[in-house]
């Protein structure tokens, strides 16, 4: 049996840091982010003639093969590729092992502000769905990558993304204590879709980073209670629910200010959200004519979005030609995690 899985990444518009604990556990985050047309990809091949499972990272060029035999420790490559082994096994499969081959690579790299971590969880958790018909909703499937990823792999981060690339579409979300999350899915016009597609650009900084140690410094500031940083991260949640009246009034204007004002407040949660090329490229593009910009993700590189008057584009292209980055054109996307059988 073969199948197959694709999953959207994801644009952090506003709010991001907010789905963080112990932040929304003790204040409630709330986060707005889209899916675009940028994707983490899955295949599984299932053969009972199959001696072991491999796991194949295609875009890593990296291969793991393990014995049918118990749990697989989470250590080496691959991790997330073993964690939902894992889980699936012995959540769903009584135990018993599988023998698969699971292929799988991104449109992105890791580290591009994207979530392409967890997308790329929710896409391999989202097929073996498919190959075992797993009785799993949307919102069970995003508690379950965030538990692998957070519990099972220790790993740093937020809620967001899991739950923006297994919904899809335009969301507003809302984070609270215990794990309650609430997905408020927003219907935008296409002529808004298509408005903010030509104002808004998708620069890769050529710098791809990991974000636990921004991921830690905010941790830490809502744990010490530190006046100025806490602020910032509670501006940064009051620009979210700003940022969502803008969209649904169409205020396509309003939501570059804002960029601008949450770009600020996200930088003074952390002192390793920018960097010096950062600034770099911040100063060319606006020179250049763009509006105002912020990092997709937690920061420190990957993916910058940048609001740009559509008759000044080709000028800020040109400002930031000769730097090592490059421009990712994008569409918005309405769906979510899909799988299908072949």
């Amino acid at each position: 049996m073969i199948v197959r899985s694709r999953s959207p990444l994801r644009l952090g518009l506003a709010g991001g840091g907010t789905d963080l604990s112990p932040y929304c556990d003790r204040y409630g985050g709330c986060v707005l982010n889209a899916t675009i047309d940028m994707y983490a990809h899955c295949t599984i091949e299932m053969d009972e003639a199959f001696s072991y499972a491999s796991f194949i990272a295609q875009d890593l060029n990296l291969q793991v093969d393990v014995d049918l035999t118990g749990a697989i420790p989470l250590e080496g490559d691959l991790m997330l590729h073993k964690a939902v082994y894992n889980r699936v096994v012995t959540q769903f499969n009584q135990g018993q092992p599988l023998p698969v081959k699971v292929y799988t690579h991104c449109d992105a790299p890791p580290g591009s502000g994207l979530g392409s971590s967890s997308t790329l969880v929710v896409t391999m958790i989202s097929a073996y769905q498919k190959l075992l018909n797993l009785p799993l909703g949307e919102y069970d499937i995003a508690q379950l990558a965030y538990d692998i990823e957070r519990i099972d792999c220790q790993l740093s981060g937020g809620r967001q993304d899991q739950y923006a690339t297994t919904f899809g579409g335009f969301n507003f979300m809302e984070f609270y204590d215990n794990n309650r999350v609430l997905v408020n899915p927003l219907r935008i016009r296409r002529s808004i879709l298509n408005e903010l597609e030509s104002q808004l650009m998708l620069y890769f900084t050529g710098v791809s980073r990991s974000s636990a140690k921004i991921i830690d410094d905010q941790v830490r500031t809502t744990n010490s209670n530190a006046e100025k940083p806490l602020q910032a991260m509670h501006d940064v949640k009051k620009l979210a629910f700003e940022m969502k009246e803008r969209l649904l009034h169409s205020d396509i204007s309003g939501m570059s200010d804002l960029f601008r004002s949450s770009w600020l407040a996200k930088k003074a949660t952390s002192n390793s959200i920018s960097t010096p090329l950062i600034e770099q490229i911040e100063d060319r593009a606006m020179s250049a004519g763009a509006k105002s910009l912020k990092i997709s993700g937690a920061g420190g590189g990957g993916f910058m979005m940048l609001f740009v008057d559509p008759l000044k584009r080709l000028a800020v292209e040109s400002a930031l030609a000769d730097l090592e980055g490059s421009i990712h054109p994008f569409k918005f996307t309405q769906e979510g995690t899909q799988s299908w059988k072949v």
